[in-house]
């Protein structure tokens, strides 16, 4: 089932049509809007007029996380802010947040957008979402709402937390699709075999899963694990939130939305624009934006842009999962080492519980890396020999793959931190000397 086939199936010839009206329009509101953008364009020798193709794009300068950090709190939008209904931001953990505004008409288009992110699980009027991200100042809550309202679905806004309450909530409300993030979904998973309700109590069907780069190793754990299908989804504040892009039923690529947002992939040293099929950066330029439109904004995300067509019907091109992010890549000896790697490894053996942290640390002037790994309560019980080949099994996996040498610890069960958001996957201690 597709929400908006005339939009979503678009032929390709009309959708960089109406791509390059709507980039025209977007880059004139901009420059006469924005000083920030009018600045930036006039030290590049542009106007709007210049926009003659989607190929002039790449003329146009980026667009970073410190723009938006350097003018807050409304310094980028492009609208005035009686137009302004809703304001979302990061938690400014790092500096001053990000803070994005929503016209009327922004907060349509983007429950339009989340009715087709839920229409690609499955969802429909019979459905009950439950809304398992956070709501409030992020993103993910909110627009996960009104995407299932537009739908016509129940929605049981639980928000993240009280894991207990929100089995108990799937069990008695009959929640059919789950929203949340992928580490918060595990926890669930391992709260609801712990409770000993039977699965068939549930009437679970899908999962609607992001915030965070996950593996299709997780993927085949939570589905086997919560015996649902889990659609990847993508989205960040700065773009619009959740709803950018979508997986369909043919998990084969997550579909972006391009009659709202124009994708790029682009190397992240040269800064350089690659083709459909290279892995790189992502950058968006959204082209329906009112409140708070950004031109191509740098993501730091990694993935793969696909051009060629789905076999669900939807013509807009498909970027891969993200593998990973330039900022929470850590270099270790020269490595570049990500931690979806080193999940991929984990949940492919299938040793160990799928919850692990890497602890880097440095001895003198060598960087160290440490995967701490949990086991299982069996498995903790088990000989210390049994552990010590394990350890070296994982070991062994890590180097063939990363090309550097990890020491492997397995830790006792519930040892590491469980999230209700992102899940944290990397200790720096390298930081703290």
């Amino acid at each position: 089932m597709i929400w908006n086939r005339p939009m979503e199936s678009m032929k390709r010839a009309d959708l960089e049509k109406l791509q390059l009206e709507r980039l025209k329009k977007t880059v004139e509101r901009v420059y006469h809007n924005v000083p920030a953008y009018r600045e930036k364009m006039q030290a590049a020798g542009l106007t709007p007029m210049d926009m003659q193709s989607l190929e002039d794009l790449r003329r146009l300068p980026f667009t970073v996380k410190q723009d938006l950090r350097d003018h807050y709190p409304f310094g980028l939008f492009a609208s005035p802010m009686r137009d302004i209904v809703r304001l979302h931001a990061s938690s400014g953990t790092t500096g001053n947040p990000i803070v994005v505004g929503y016209t009327r008409r922004d907060l349509d288009n983007w429950s339009e957008l989340m009715a087709r992110t839920l229409t690609c699980a499955g969802a429909n009027a019979d459905s009950v979402v439950q809304v398992g991200y956070g709501y409030g100042l992020f993103t993910g809550g909110l627009g996960a709402h009104y995407g299932a309202e537009k739908v016509g679905a129940t929605v049981v806004p639980i928000s993240g937390g009280n894991t207990k309450r929100q089995i108990k909530l799937m069990q008695d409300f009959g929640t059919t699709i789950l929203a949340c993030t992928p580490s918060y979904a595990l926890f669930l998973a391992e709260t609801l075999q712990e409770s000993g309700i039977p699965r068939d109590k549930l009437r679970l069907k899908a999962g609607i899963f992001g915030a965070e780069p996950w593996t299709e190793e997780m993927r085949r754990e939570l589905e086997y694990r919560l015996q649902i299908t889990a659609i990847d989804i993508y989205g960040l504040s700065e773009v619009m939130g959740p709803g950018v892009a979508s997986e369909c039923p043919v998990k084969n690529g997550l579909h972006i939305f391009e009659d709202h947002f124009i994708p790029e992939i682009i190397d992240p040293v040269t800064e350089e624009p690659l083709p459909y099929g290279e892995k790189g950066e992502l950058v968006f330029t959204t082209i329906t934006k009112e409140g708070f439109p950004v031109i191509r904004y740098r993501t730091r995300d990694i993935s793969v842009l696909h051009v060629e067509p789905c076999a669900c019907g939807r013509t807009h091109v498909r970027m891969s999962k993200v593998s990973g992010r330039t900022d929470d890549m850590v270099i270790i000896r020269g490595v570049n080492v990500f931690p979806s790697q080193v999940e991929s490894v984990l949940l492919s053996l299938g040793l160990t519980e799928p919850h692990y942290v890497l602890v880097i640390d440095r001895v003198g002037t060598l960087d160290t890396l440490e995967v701490w790994v949990e086991v299982s309560e069996k498995m903790f019980s088990d000989e210390i020999r049994s552990m010590e080949r394990i350890e070296r099994t994982i070991q062994r996996e890590l180097e063939s793959l990363l090309g550097l040498t990890a020491r492997v610890r397995l830790v006792e069960p519930k040892s590491i931190e469980r999230s209700e958001g992102k899940a944290k996957r990397v200790i720096d201690r390298r930081k703290l000397s």
